[in-house]
């Protein structure tokens, strides 16, 4: 017998540890059986897991264990990603914590050691708190981005794209992050509102004969300005292009140059140009052959380049050296407030530097056209459809992609530089040699370049690196393309465009079928969660909380493509709930006898209420299957939920009670291995969504009557497989309507406050002689679940009744002597007007353009939820002031 609750805290480490350890988390060695592989997305080996790793992992979850219960080869590859930065930054800090010693300190040999060693001790923590939460990953294949295999890959990638001239070097502006001294790629830089001011500063013309006014929000970078810019067409500025100013504070004389950037509607019409500082400058030094005067350092210092008062001094520093001499010369014109924004490294969040370096790019736009093409034709989806529009924009408007990264924890660019600077990429330092061996005609010493990768560079191979290439492995022929990947909106650029990129280049094809984007997941008010605000929800906290299974079950419910996740406790504790239903639902079927019976078949069950729930457990089926096969979570837990609490649990267990407590001995027995038979169908569907309490039910209930067609864990039985066929649409008939009758009847009690003791009858007054059989024969269950005093037959209702309609039979409940039928009446008519006011408040609102357009957007959907809520009640209610109305 069943215990009388279902305990998660031991069971789930048992229930996990006996699936790892049977192997049964590796795909099926079967070649006839269909492939199914996904690839997770590689959490970085610093991370701990939160709330949307939780979220993302349960859905790729779900998605394996359905794929492996249809009898297909599914493979769920793990792994996590050594990302270069995140790591770097931890162990530097730890270094500094522990003696005050820095990477420099160490060299870059010792100090790439202490990250392996880091690595080793701490870096497999998120991958064991992934098996808390029952991911079914097949460990066995699990990789790392910088381990030797997927190293090859990385280094036959860059050399591939280098020789195609896809890959190349170029002194260019970058993102540079002083903190972590390395430039950074677009995708991480955040962009930050601050509060700054516009310093108008006069350049005296080279002849004396006046001065010309520019504005800027970064004084310090005045020291490497190359030229002023004027527009063609500004009638102001026409007699003095090709002038000279002379350069206040450093005395260099620039001209004045003619190019459209400037904008004469703007401030003076004349704009300072550094163009080895700032993005757009750049452009017009290109257009006008300026010098590119870099004036900082790799630390965000003055360099040498720059007057002898301001070298070595913080860019900052400078900043308020620079606007002083300019006040002191009378050359400040005015200092005005603004608000600008201000580009910020997202792991450091210092303000990020435009500098001008020597990097590694990728020509991403070529990369980008087959990848865009795959989206376009079809071969992949993005579901929901709308994030395709948001992938196309970014891919037609790549830029080159910034690949270097001026750090030591990574993988180390396969470039070889000579004794004149001459570069030799190859896979391998004797490659290098060899090859430099016949430029030079003999021996030269090579120097490896210093830099690393970006880290989404190896994440851009995962799904073929990781299945073996560049070696010609079983895996990889067999599990390439992948099917499905799940994975967060916020990464489509950084990780699902590159992969489609350098997928398709490689191997021919895109790397997966179908891209699902999930959702957000918010707090109960549907703020986004954030340590600052306190709201952060940790995953691990409530898995020891309510169990996993309750957690998995509410993110899959909630995983609606048109929304963010709203999580709350009591949400999971409600479907915590929902787990103990099926619990004890299973607990009464062993108390009263209800096991496997040898030979069951559903198709020849006798009684009424019996071919009714094989029917139902048919419709369950067939929806959850469509549902999970296309994506759908939230519609799959949905029908399950709808299924097993409210007609299993609620409808048929006690319907069943009768005939089980009865003297029926040949109807008993049908009823109990119906009842057996439809509880094992509900274990096998709910399984990908809560894994551990239906192993557990599944393995406490295998010696209940007949062996089961699967004697081994239930997550790799065979997935139910029911013909329409089965659905008998009179037995839905005769049960709908004892449903429905008590359903309707309990919503008339409950929408007229009718006390709980009160006792009217039921009256049947119009329905057909196959619906009185119906009712009749029924009558004693009605009543009771009902709570009325019988079920009578009656030509017409008496004054004071309240109608009802179910299937077209019209029955009533007399309920004048239990309640004031027109105080019911008025207080439902305050009630109606009440929430009218309410509806034409949000509409008015929601009919607002300047609201929903300035709005957050948390705050526009829930008033849109509240709306359809006080819709949904007012109907309600309408509905009964219309029984009212016919009593």
């Amino acid at each position: 017998m069943l215990e009388k609750t279902f305990d998660p805290k031991t069971a789930e480490p048992r229930l996990y540890a006996a699936w790892e350890a049977s192997g049964a988390f590796a795909p099926i060695d079967d070649p006839a059986a269909e492939p199914f592989s996904i690839v997770i997305p590689p959490p970085n080996v610093t991370g701990s897991l939160h709330i949307g790793h939780a979220l993302n992992n349960t859905l790729q979850d779900v998605l394996i264990r359905f794929e492996r219960m249809r009898g297909k080869a599914a493979l769920w590859l793990p792994g996590t990603d050594h990302a270069g930065i995140a790591t770097q930054m931890v162990v530097e800090r730890k270094l500094a914590q522990e003696g005050n010693v820095g990477r420099r300190d160490l060299g870059r040999e010792a100090f790439v050691a202490k990250v392996w060693e880091w690595k080793a001790e701490s870096g497999g923590q998120i991958v064991n708190q992934l098996r808390r939460l029952g991911a079914s990953c097949d460990w066995s294949r699990e990789r790392f981005t910088l381990d030797e295999g997927l190293s090859a890959a990385v280094r036959k990638v860059f050399v591939a794209l280098h020789k195609e001239g896809l890959i190349y070097r170029d002194k260019r502006l970058v993102n540079w992050d002083p903190h972590f001294q390395t430039a950074i790629s677009d995708l991480e830089v955040e962009q930050r509102e601050m509060e700054g001011q516009f310093w108008h500063f006069a350049y005296p013309l080279e002849d004396g004969s006046g001065e010309i006014v520019v504005a800027t929000t970064r004084p310090e970078t005045m020291l490497g300005d190359t030229a002023v810019a004027v527009h063609p067409s500004d009638e102001r500025y026409k007699d003095l292009v090709g002038k000279k100013v002379r350069l206040p504070i450093v005395g260099r004389l620039i001209p004045i140059v003619a190019d459209e950037y400037a904008d004469p509607e703007k401030g003076s019409g004349a704009v300072k140009i550094t163009p080895a500082h700032d993005f757009n400058d750049f452009q017009v030094g290109k257009r006008h052959g300026l010098p590119m005067i870099n004036i900082l350092d790799d630390f965000g210092r003055i360099n040498d380049e720059a007057p002898q008062a301001y070298r070595g001094l913080d860019r900052f520093v400078a900043r308020k050296k620079v606007v002083e001499a300019f006040e002191a010369a009378e050359l400040l014109r005015g200092i005005e407030k603004v608000k600008n924004t201000v580009p910020h490294g997202d792991r450091s969040g210092v303000v990020v530097e435009p500098y001008l370096t020597d990097q590694w790019f990728v020509n991403a736009e070529v990369l980008a056209r087959d990848a865009i093409k795959a989206v376009e034709q079809g071969d992949t989806v993005f579901a929901p459809r709308h994030w395709e529009k948001t992938y196309f924009e970014w891919m037609r408007n790549i830029q080159p992609w910034t690949i270097s990264r001026q750090l030591w924890w990574g993988h180390r660019i396969p470039a070889w530089f000579g004794p004149d600077g001459a570069v030799f990429v190859e896979e391998t330092e004797e490659e290098a040699k060899a090859k430099a061996r016949r430029h030079y005609g003999r021996d030269e010493p090579l120097r490896q370049d210093e830099d690393v990768l970006d880290t989404w560079f190896s994440s851009a191979l995962w799904p073929f690196s990781t299945l073996g290439w560049p070696q010609k492995t079983e895996d990889l022929a067999r599990f390439y393309p992948t099917h499905t990947l799940i994975t967060g909106f916020d990464i489509i650029f950084f990780w699902v465009a590159r992969m489609m990129m350098q997928g398709i280049h490689f191997m021919g094809e895109a790397p997966f079928k179908r891209v699902f984007i999930n959702a957000l997941v918010r707090d109960a008010t549907g703020a986004k969660m954030s340590k600052s605000k306190g709201n952060v929800m940790d995953p691990l906290e409530l898995v020891d909380e309510f169990g996993a299974d309750a957690l998995r079950f509410t993110l899959t419910a909630m995983s609606g493509a048109a929304r963010d996740i709203k999580l709350s406790k009591p949400r999971i504790e409600g479907y915590r709930n929902f787990g103990t239903k099926l619990w004890n639902a299973t607990r009464f079927a062993q108390m009263n006898g209800c096991a496997r019976a040898e030979g069951f078949d559903p198709a020849k069950v006798q009684g009424t209420l019996n071919r009714w729930i094989v029917g139902e457990t048919v419709r369950t089926a067939t929806a959850v299957t469509a549902a999970l096969a296309d994506c759908g979570f939230d519609e799959a837990a949905n029908a399950l939920y709808r299924f097993i609490w409210n007609v299993y649990c609620d409808w048929y267990v006690e319907l069943a009670k009768p005939i089980l407590n009865g003297t029926d001995e040949a109807a008993r027995d049908e009823t109990r291995a119906t009842a057996a038979w439809a509880l094992d169908v509900i274990l096998k569907l709910l399984h990908p969504v809560m894994p551990f309490l239906t192993e557990e039910l599944w393995a406490q209930t295998a010696g209940q009557g007949a062996p089961r067609e699967h004697a081994g864990f239930l997550m790799t039985a065979r997935w139910p497989e029911l013909p329409e066929s089965l659905i008998d649409p009179a037995a839905d008939a005769e049960i709908g309507l004892i449903i429905d009758a008590i359903s309707e009847g309990r919503s008339v009690r409950q929408e007229l406050n009718v006390p709980p003791s009160a006792r009217p009858a039921l009256l049947v007054v119009e329905a057909t002689e196959a619906q009185r059989g119906v009712l009749a024969a029924s009558a004693p269950l009605i009543a009771q679940l009902l709570r009325v005093a019988e079920v009578k037959f009656e030509g017409a209702a008496p004054a004071g009744s309240i109608p009802y309609v179910v299937a077209g039979a019209t029955l009533a409940l007399p309920v004048a002597e239990f309640i004031d039928l027109a105080a019911e009446r008025a207080r439902l008519t305050k009630e109606v007007a009440s929430l009218g006011s309410e509806i034409d408040k949000l509409g008015k609102k929601l009919g607002n353009p300047d609201f929903v357009s300035r709005a957050p957007e948390e705050v526009v959907e829930e008033n849109r939820e509240r709306l359809a809520e006080a819709q949904a009640a007012r109907a309600k209610l309408e509905a009964a002031l219309a029984r009212l109305g016919g009593a």
